[in-house]
């Protein structure tokens, strides 16, 4: 009878001890948040890809994600924080090109995107249960890193159909990266763009490490900082120039996330995103639109900064 009561008070201590841990203990609260992040990732692709299927395999079934993944922001208190976003209102197809840090990229990645938008992923998310049966559907597709003949076929198939069709996503640096440089970018979506004939728009997510960090075991709430940068064209631009276009968008992101960094992950100050400049900017490879450096660099370099800025 004794053990029983016992029994009973320590199932009715766990839960407030598991409260207590959550409030103040910082690694058992970002494991908490982390684990409630996944899970609710495949519950909501666990509820939703019956629904998708009706569709079949369709972008459309993108919107069902999108919806999915909005709400946690709220859950967890991440303010989105973007800026340049005007620079994807366009019809025509185009290559987003985006550093990646964590799953919590996915937060962004729905904030910032068309509902057309189709993204890249690798092809070991498709066997993830019921959270790659839901990508599949939504039409995401799907690259073999490992076999490089299999990966040039898809980016062939991608970019025969683009100019016509959806705008693409795609991680360049191929994997996780929460250090404070970009790591080496793969040329992939590089070739894309160029087959295709299509803009690339570089976009840039701030560090994460105001609130949230793997290594430090951290996950608070915050705000999310995301620029998109103007437009780089590739027409006229031939295989032989991906090597030189990679590096020179590759750098321009590098600079930008720089300065978000230095900024605080991105205050009102550094609205206004960095020129490309180099060889790239030689060979012609400018965006649309051009921005002017930020007024504390044009001082350093003893110059002004243009009327209006």
């Amino acid at each position: 009878m004794i053990e029983e009561v016992l029994l009973h008070g320590l199932l009715l201590l766990l839960p407030l001890a598991a409260l207590l841990l959550y409030w103040y203990n910082a690694t058992f609260h970002y494991f908490c948040k982390v684990a409630f992040f996944n899970f609710w990732i495949m519950a909501m692709a666990t509820i939703l890809s019956p629904i998708a299927a009706f569709r079949g395999r369709s972008v459309k079934n993108m919107k069902l994600l999108r919806a999915a993944i909005l709400p946690l922001k709220r859950i967890y208190g991440i303010k989105m924080q973007v800026w340049g976003s005007e620079h994807l209102n366009i019809k025509e197809p185009y290559v987003i090109v985006c550093n990646h840090q964590a799953s919590l990229d996915l937060m962004g990645m729905v904030e910032v995107i068309p509902d057309r938008c189709v993204p890249i992923a690798k092809k070991e998310l498709m066997y993830m249960g019921t959270v790659g049966w839901a990508c599949w559907l939504s039409g995401i597709i799907f690259i073999d890193r490992h076999k490089r003949e299999d990966a040039i076929d898809v980016i062939s198939q991608t970019a025969r159909t683009m100019r016509r069709e959806n705008p693409v996503l795609i991680f360049p640096e191929g994997t996780r990266n929460q250090e404070k440089s970009m790591l080496p970018f793969k040329r992939g979506a590089f070739h894309l763009a160029v087959q295709a004939q299509v803009p690339i728009f570089p976009m840039v997510i701030a560090p994460y490490r105001d609130f949230f960090s793997s290594k430090d075991k951290k996950f608070t709430s915050g705000t999310c900082t995301i620029r998109i940068l103007p437009k780089v064209e590739t027409q006229g631009l031939t295989p032989k120039d991906v090597p030189e276009l990679t590096e020179t968008v590759r750098q321009t992101m590098a600079d930008t996330l720089t300065e978000m960094s230095s900024n605080h992950c991105g205050d009102q100050r550094a609205e206004q995103p960095p020129l490309l400049h180099g060889a790239g900017a030689a060979r012609g490879w400018i965006p649309e639109v051009q921005f002017g450096h930020t007024q504390d660099q044009q001082l350093a370099r003893g110059t002004k900064s243009p009327s209006g800025m």
